[in-house]
C-alpha cells in the first residue's frame, strides 16, 4: 500500500490556516482530507477543555496532543493524503513530529500573518482568549519550512505559490 502524504500548515492562531486549508482542499486534483486537533476537542474527544500555558506535554493535554500526533502518522501510513492544521506549541511536539513522520512525504508550510492583523483577527472571532495568538508565534522557531507564506497576501495566490512548490518538491526516495 502507497503512504499517504502530508500538507502541514504550523501557524499561531489566527494566521488563516483555516481558510488556508480550505483554499488548497479545492485547488489540489486528489483528494485531500482536511484533519485539525479542533476537529477531536469541538467533537467532545477531550475529557477536559482548559487552556493550559504551562507544561503542554503532561498531563490530559499532553495525552491528547501525542495521540493526535501519532493519529496524523497512521492516517498518512494507511495511505491518506491530509492536509494537516496545527499549532506546534513546544520543541519536544516538533521533535516527535519529526520522528513520526521520518518516512513520510511531509510538506512543512510556515503560515505567518502580520502581529497587528492576527490581534485583529483574534478580536474579530470573538471565540480565543486575547494573546493566545502571540503567545502561539513561538511556534516557528520549533519547526523548519519547505515554504513560508504571508496569510495578508490574497489566498488565490497563496494557493498557487504553494501548489508551485508542492509540485516541483522532491519527494523522498521511499514514497
Amino acid at each position: 500500500m502507497e503512504k499517504g502524504r502530508i500538507i502541514f500548515l504550523n501557524g499561531t492562531s489566527s494566521s488563516g490556516k483555516t481558510t488556508l486549508a480550505t483554499a488548497l482542499r479545492e485547488a489540489l486534483e486528489e483528494p485531500f482530507c482536511y484533519y485539525a486537533s479542533d476537529q477531536l476537542a469541538d467533537a467532545g474527544f477531550r475529557t477536559v477543555k482548559r487552556r493550559i500555558r504551562h507544561s503542554p506535554a503532561s498531563g490530559e493535554r499532553g495525552r491528547f496532543f501525542d495521540g493526535f500526533h501519532r493519529s496524523i502518522a497512521a492516517f498518512a501510513e494507511a495511505g491518506n493524503d491530509l492536509i494537516v492544521r496545527h499549532i506546534v506549541e513546544e520543541q519536544s511536539w516538533a521533535d516527535q513530529l519529526k520522528n513520526l513522520f521520518a518516512d513520510l512525504d511531509v510538506f512543512w508550510i510556515g503560515v505567518h500573518a502580520p502581529v497587528d492583523e492576527v490581534d485583529r483577527r483574534e478580536r474579530e472571532r470573538g471565540n480565543r482568549q486575547i494573546g493566545e495568538a502571540r503567545y502561539h508565534l513561538k511556534t516557528h522557531s520549533f519547526c523548519r519550512y519547505d515554504l513560508e507564506v504571508d496569510t495578508s497576501e490574497p489566498i488565490d495566490q497563496l494557493v498557487d505559490r504553494i501548489m508551485t512548490a508542492w509540485n516541483r518538491r522532491r519527494t523522498p526516495s521511499h514514497a
